[in-house]
C-alpha cells in the first residue's frame, strides 16, 4: 500500500507537533516534513516530494498563499490543502485561484481531519459549510460587478452569471477539452483549472461533468 506522504507548514509548534503524531497513527499516512513557514514548506517539497502539503495560512516571512502559489508553479502535482481557524473570503478566493485543493478548519475532530486528507489525496475538494458559505458570498460579490456576462432568461431567474475567466474555461468545456488540456490553453495551472470548474459546478448546482456541459451548452445556446 502506497502510503499518503504529507508535509505539515504552521508557525505553531504545537499545532505541527499534534498533527504530526494523529497522522503518524495511520496505516495509510505518514508525516515526511515539518515547516514554520512558507520557504521551509517549499524547501521541503522539492526534497520530500509529498503528496500532500497541510499549508497554514498566515506564517511569517512567505505566507501560505505565496508558499502555495511556489509549490505549484514548480510542483504541480502536489496537493495542497489549506489550514485556517477563520474562513475569510479574499483568502478563500486566492487560495482556489493559486490552486489549493481545499480547506480544513483547525479546529475539526481528529478522525474528520484524517477522513478530509484521505479525500483530497483522493482528488475531492475540500470545503467545509462555513467556508463554502464565504465562497459562495464572494461569488456573487465578484460576479455581480462583471459587465459582460453572458445571460439568457433561464440564467437570470436562477441568478447565475459568470465571470470572464469561467466563461473561457466553460467554452473549452464545451470543446470536450479536460482540465490539463484547458490549463494549457489559458497558460494556468491544472489546480487551479479544477478549482474553477468546482466554481462553475456550484454556481449551476450540478457536480457530473457530462450533465454540466450538456446544461452549460444549453445556457449558452440560449443566450
Amino acid at each position: 500500500m502506497e502510503k499518503i506522504r504529507i508535509v505539515i507548514a504552521d508557525d505553531q509548534t504545537l499545532l505541527r507537533d499534534g498533527l504530526q503524531t494523529i497522522i503518524n497513527l495511520e496505516e495509510d499516512m505518514e508525516v515526511v516534513g515539518v515547516a514554520e513557514n512558507g520557504e521551509e514548506a517549499y524547501s521541503l517539497v522539492a526534497t520530500c516530494q509529498p503528496t500532500l502539503v497541510l499549508m497554514d495560512i498566515r506564517m511569517p516571512g512567505a505566507n501560505g498563499l505565496e508558499a502555495t502559489r511556489m509549490i505549484l508553479d514548480n510542483y504541480p502535482d502536489t496537493m495542497v490543502v489549506m489550514l485556517t481557524t477563520f474562513a475569510e473570503e479574499e483568502y478563500i478566493v486566492d487560495s482556489l485561484a493559486h490552486g489549493a485543493c481545499g480547506f480544513l478548519l483547525k479546529d475539526m475532530p481528529g478522525d474528520k481531519l484524517i477522513q478530509a486528507i484521505r479525500d483530497a489525496a483522493s482528488g475531492h475538494l475540500l470545503m467545509p459549510n462555513i467556508v463554502a458559505r464565504k465562497l459562495a458570498a464572494r461569488i456573487s460579490h465578484l460576479t455581480a460587478g462583471s459587465s459582460r456576462t453572458i445571460s439568457s432568461p433561464r440564467m437570470r431567474e436562477q441568478g447565475i452569471s459568470f465571470t470572464e475567466r469561467e466563461k473561457h474555461i466553460i467554452l473549452l468545456m464545451l470543446q470536450g477539452k479536460n482540465n490539463k488540456e484547458i490549463s494549457r490553453a489559458l497558460f494556468m495551472s491544472e489546480g487551479t483549472v479544477k478549482n474553477y470548474v468546482s466554481i462553475i459546478y456550484h454556481k449551476i448546482g450540478i457536480k457530473d461533468r457530462s450533465k454540466a456541459v450538456l446544461f452549460l451548452k444549453e445556457l449558452f445556446e440560449e443566450s
